[in-house]
């Protein structure tokens, strides 16, 4: 059996098993908490972990805080280790070693990153006990068309999305990170058991932001979406803990 066979599988399996552990609507919600503050970091997990499935933490957070800063925020909370490594291979793959000491259960790199750099990074994820879920990041949801054509990238921005995911899952990646417009192209290209986590997720109620390609999270769940990435929309309301209910309740409708 080739080894690109045998990593395909491996992430076919990997990506079922995280399916089993969405139990409720609310456990595909994936909080970014995108602060330098931890007393403000902790309160918002103490708060809102009975009403969602983790916790994402990027590299505003890590740069200041490290991983000390992550165990005192989540104290065990699930969380997606959110910081997008792209570097030669071995570099990426000691990251993605010292990465899973902190037991995420979701970590990512780059797919433009190519062949090798996955591979090695399917590699060390492999090594981890538990091992976490590696998912590649495609084209970032801040970018269109235009920003594609302005860096040299061949588009449209599905095009390229489909391009380096087909890259990731060729080479033993679990899944994407992509906008949710690409997501039906996404679950045709790479089948039912591709985990396919989706952040520019916005509800209609709240401001897009930053984000170009957005959908809202009832849009993103029934286009096929595994776990959608929010942060604004719940950790800058008034009352977030209301505001991730009324998310799991689109959800639930969904």
């Amino acid at each position: 059996m080739s080894a690109t066979l045998t990593a395909t599988r491996a992430a076919a399996t990997h990506a079922t098993a995280t399916r089993q552990r969405i139990a409720r609507p609310a456990d595909r919600v994936l909080v970014a908490l995108d602060t330098t503050d931890l007393a403000l970091a902790r309160r918002l997990v103490e708060q809102l972990r009975p009403h969602v499935g983790g916790f994402k933490i990027g590299k505003e957070f890590f740069t200041r805080l490290g991983p000390q800063g992550v165990e005192a925020a989540l104290q065990g909370a699930p969380f997606f280790l959110d910081l997008k490594f792209h570097d030669i291979p071995n570099t990426v793959a000691g990251a993605l070693r010292s990465a899973a000491a902190m037991k995420p259960f979701l970590v990512n790199v780059h797919a433009s990153g190519g062949p090798a750099m996955l591979r090695a990074a399917a590699a060390a994820v492999g090594e981890a006990d538990p091992r976490p879920l590696l998912i590649a990041v495609t084209v970032l949801t801040s970018l269109d068309d235009d920003d594609l054509a302005a860096v040299g990238q061949q588009g449209p921005a599905e095009a390229q999305v489909l391009r380096l995911a087909r890259l990731a899952q060729a080479n033993g990646c679990d899944g994407v990170v992509a906008s949710p417009r690409e997501i039906a192209a996404l679950r045709a290209a790479c089948g039912p058991d591709f985990t396919l986590v989706i952040p520019g997720v916005r509800p209609a109620w709240s401001a897009a932001g930053d984000q170009k390609r957005v959908m809202t999270p009832a849009e993103a769940l029934r286009a096929g979406a595994d776990y959608l990435v929010i942060g604004r929309p719940i950790t800058g309301d008034a009352d977030p803990v209301a505001a991730a209910r009324r998310v799991a309740d689109e959800l639930a409708a969904a």
